[in-house]
């Protein structure tokens, strides 16, 4: 059974979802609580609402505080990935670590795995399947270059810039080079 929450942060509505083994799914923020909650059900569809128990608590508090712009880890916070692919929760893993305020691209998180260039395009779809962004901090995770790449969350690329403006990070294109005077 699985039961749900749906939050206001800074950023608008969020929801999270629950087992009795971990989080299972996490909904970034939409402009009301109706869409969040649609968003979530689509892949919950026997969810109940519910009242957190503690460790989701202290997830909805930590989420509340990320979008206060307040440095947040939620590395520790106990997921319920049954159902995912098994490669899939590798790659999981790994962008687990990425902490608050770096960057990864596609092709050093499959480096990292210990695959080769043409693994890139898996955890993009790893990333793009994740069904707790945020808490596995796919927004982290960008395209060779530096480049933003996509991101399948309400807001698409702009909330995953929004992201990771919170972080500190600057992603976009390359500021001007300045000219020098000459002297």
């Amino acid at each position: 059974m699985h039961h749900y929450l749906i939050f206001e942060t800074a950023a608008g509505f969020c929801g999270i979802a629950w087992s009795d083994h971990g989080i299972t799914r996490f909904q970034l923020p939409t402009r009301s609580a109706e869409a969040t909650e649609r968003l979530l059900l689509r892949r919950l569809e026997r969810a109940e609402p519910g009242a957190p128990p503690p460790p989701v608590e202290a997830a909805v508090a930590a989420v509340k505080g990320y979008f206060d712009g307040k440095e947040t880890d939620f590395s520790g916070f106990e997921l319920d990935l049954e159902g995912q692919d098994a490669f899939f929760k590798q790659i999981y893993a790994a962008a687990r670590k990425i902490p608050w305020g770096h960057t990864t691209t596609y092709g050093a998180l499959a480096k990292e795995l210990g695959a080769g260039p043409e693994v890139a395009r898996d955890v993009g779809q790893a990333m793009a399947k994740n069904p707790v962004a945020l808490i596995i901090p796919c927004h982290r995770v960008l395209a060779a270059g530096g480049k933003v790449g996509g991101f399948s969350a309400p807001g698409g690329s702009s909330a995953k810039i929004r992201m990771l403006e919170l972080e500190g990070i600057r992603v976009g294109p390359p500021e001007p080079a300045q000219q020098s005077l000459g002297l």
